[in-house]
């Protein structure tokens, strides 16, 4: 997979999570999808972490980008 093809993959995964509002869920359906949430959240983070953790170890900094 091309760098392009996986920087539109990760731009579509942050699109998709920005059209997440679980505030908006009801309760019963927060408390019958949380352990799958959970999951994915975890999956996410550990995800996250790892590919966080490669560029760190090329030498680089992960900077949050400043508001225009």
């Amino acid at each position: 997979m091309s760098t392009n093809e996986v920087m539109a993959r990760l731009q579509a995964a942050v699109s998709a999570l920005g059209d997440v509002d679980v505030s908006a869920w009801p309760e019963d359906t927060l408390k019958e999808q949380l352990g799958e949430l959970s999951a994915a959240l975890v999956a996410l983070d550990s995800m996250l972490t790892r590919v966080a953790d490669e560029v760190r170890a090329r030498g680089l900094r992960i900077e949050e980008p400043v508001p225009a």
